[in-house]
């Protein structure tokens, strides 16, 4: 594929270093044990003919393959990432040893003597060990607000006591709360660590080995080929691109980094300003984590939490991530029309026929897992058949097979990965066991209830508020566990859906990567486009625009996540698809097939009567809205006909 369109001027990111050495073979012999321990326990294939191992041995075995490495990996300032290994690096990592080593020898007696409940002093003493290493693993992993927020809800359960009455709960004795921690499955071996061992793992290695055998440059290549000369086409490119990749990375800005490189750079040859293509990537690769099938970690674990299938998971989860990238299309096209903007001149492009035939195995590979995880419903076992089938189609049909050293890189890329997520997860298990262990768990939805008034509305306005807040500072799954426990309860008794609700909880807890002041996506990209940081935000916000809605229809409809009848859910998405369309022209000031809106008072009011068209043709088939839908759509039909005569009656109007 020829690259000549790209922007030799655009500024480079500088990643943390990779791990060299000895590290590198630690982090491989990780990710080899850690994935023969998965498929061992997953495929109850009995490796330990003579060793009864219960579930409690294989939690504990994760965690001593991963949580040593995350002191020796992950430096212990981030302002000197590429410093030297320190003396206090190595003892936390040997202690870390230790210490899950213990576990992992004395888990049988966890499970028969009740150890989580009175523990001898030799277990005491791990414990509080165990609990002091996973909070330094969360701050080192996830920074210090993750590990601010976590030490306050670990520590929770010894004043809970004294807490004001809304939020007072059963106090425990710090001995208690220890080993409730270490050893209880409803903390750290809790639902977040479990939703590892058992799913995600399985998707994190299908993930890695996407990414080492090409799939990101060849879907690159694919979308190139197929949209790359329409108008705004590079821009399209970045979109398509952007939701498959951040599909299988599960990273936004792993996302941003890798495709806004290539795609940015090409978006900014044919026209498009550095802030609006920085915008597109951030919006594009926020989007993409919630993209189905993979949608990173967090899905796993609300399918642990809803105790259900993941594939009802990744249903549901179909149209309204659909309805927001057509969204971001509906907004480049009306943008790049309003602007004339041309697409990248066909000799400069991939040929797709060339394409398909180097890389036909990726979409082969996709559909070996879609098919697994919706029609067998085999999502513990998809990834690993799907990952086998990538490997060999890798080896004998593709130019760029592996040898000793892609094979080594790929187990350093999963060994890293497992080591972050891991860490991640299992210091998110404080979080529910500090909530667990004092009761507040049910007694949060309470009043949060009673705060509401019963209002669900009023409530979805805090759980909104609060997911966006929790996004902000956390990890997106940190975020997710504690509302999952405490508002998502509330939610549900309040007469919503569940999924709807657990999606909802999500994606607000995704709007923080392109949202001021924080916007991380946007800053990544920004920085590929040389553009100005809150400039990019601020267009990521306007594309995103679809993304702040969609959670408020689908959580009070379900047809949006197809869990009504076929017709209806038909209806619904139609419905939506139009609205989003009259959204977009709106906010971009163009009419497809009447044209350009101008600016003035003429022009704002026809934005106005689009946009709010727009919102009354998606309107959620609620009773709770107690508005027809009949009387909605004809209410948006007038609205969008008024918008098209405002905007054909100004001059300079051509129609397209």
């Amino acid at each position: 594929m020829s690259r000549e369109w790209q922007d030799s001027s655009a500024q480079p990111i500088i990643a943390r270093e990779e791990p060299r050495g000895y590290l590198r073979w630690m982090l491989a012999a990780s990710a080899l044990l850690l994935s023969a321990a998965a498929i061992n326990h997953i495929f109850n294939l009995g490796f330990f003919i003579n060793i009864r191992l219960l579930e409690i041995h294989y939690l504990y075995v994760m965690l001593l393959l991963t949580l040593p490495l995350v002191y020796l990996v992950f430096p212990c300032s981030s302002t000197n990432p590429r410093g030297p290994t320190r003396w206090w690096d190595i003892f936390l990592a040997v202690l870390a040893l230790i210490t899950c080593a213990f576990f992992v020898y004395f888990g049988r007696s966890v499970v028969n003597k009740g150890w989580d409940f009175a523990a001898p002093l030799h277990a005491v003493i791990a414990s509080f060990a165990f609990w002091f290493l996973m909070l330094v693993a969360a701050r080192r992993t996830g920074g210090w607000t993750l590990f601010a927020v976590i030490l306050l809800f670990s520590i929770y359960p010894m004043v809970a006591g004294y807490a004001p009455g809304p939020i007072q709960g059963f106090q425990r004795p710090p001995v208690d709360t220890a080993i409730f921690h270490a050893m209880s499955g409803e903390s750290v071996l809790g639902i977040p660590m479990r939703s590892f061992v058992n799913l995600v793992v399985g998707f994190m290695i299908f993930g890695v080995a996407m990414q080492h055998t090409g799939a990101g440059p060849f879907f690159i290549d694919i979308a190139f080929a197929a949209l790359g000369h329409v108008r705004g086409g590079p821009a399209k490119v970045g979109v398509i691109t952007s939701a498959l990749t951040g599909s299988m990375s599960g990273s936004v800005i792993t996302n941003v980094l890798t495709t806004g490189s290539i795609t940015i750079p090409a978006m900014k040859r044919v026209g498009f300003r550095p802030s609006y293509a920085a915008g597109i990537e951030a919006a594009a690769s926020t989007g993409a984590v919630l993209m189905p099938p993979i949608m990173g970690a967090t899905a796993f674990v609300m399918a642990s939490f809803l105790l259900t299938d993941y594939a009802n998971i990744v249903v549901a989860a179909v149209v309204p991530s659909l309805l927001y990238f057509f969204g971001l299309f509906a907004q480049i096209d009306a943008y790049s029309a309003r602007n004339g903007l041309k697409g990248v001149p066909r000799a400069d492009l991939p040929k797709i026929g060339k394409v398909m035939r180097e890389g036909w195995y990726f979409l082969a590979v996709f559909v070996l897992l879609i098919w697994m995880l919706l029609y067998l419903k085999r999502e513990a076992i998809a990834p690993f058949y799907a990952t086998t089938l990538l490997l060999v189609l890798n080896q004998l049909f593709s130019k760029s097979r592996w040898g000793w050293q892609e094979l080594m890189d790929f187990l350093v890329a999963a060994g890293r990965l497992f080591v972050e997520l891991v860490a991640i997860l299992a210091a998110v298990g404080l979080i529910v066991g500090g909530l667990a262990v004092t009761g507040m768990s049910g007694t949060i939805s309470n009043d949060l209830l009673f705060i509401a008034g019963g209002n669900a509305f009023l409530l979805l306005l805090l759980g909104a508020l609060t997911s966006f807040i929790l996004g902000m500072g956390m990890t997106v799954t940190a975020a997710y566990v504690i509302l999952a426990v405490s508002l998502a309860p509330a939610l549900i008794a309040g007469g919503l859906d569940p999924i709807g609700v657990h999606l909802f909880i999500l994606y607000w807890s995704m709007l923080s990567y392109i949202t001021p002041p924080v916007a991380l996506a946007a800053f990544a990209a920004a920085a590929i486009a040389g553009a100005r940081p809150f400039a990019a935000a601020f267009e990521a916000m306007k594309l995103g625009t679809v993304i702040y809605i969609i959670p408020f229809f689908f959580v009070l409809d379900p047809a949006f996540t197809l869990q009504a009848g076929l017709f209806d859910s038909l209806v619904t998405v139609l419905r939506a698809g139009v609205g989003v369309l009259l959204i977009c022209a709106g906010l971009q000031g163009y009419l497809l097939g009447v044209g350009r809106v101008e600016s003035g008072p003429a022009g704002a009011l026809a934005r106005l009567l689009l946009g709010v068209a727009g919102l009354a043709f998606a309107l959620p088939s609620t009773a709770m809205l107690g508005v027809p839908i009949v009387g909605a759509v004809g209410a948006g039909i007038v609205l969008a006909a008024l918008a098209a005569v405002v905007v054909m009656a100004s001059p300079k109007q051509k129609a397209v």
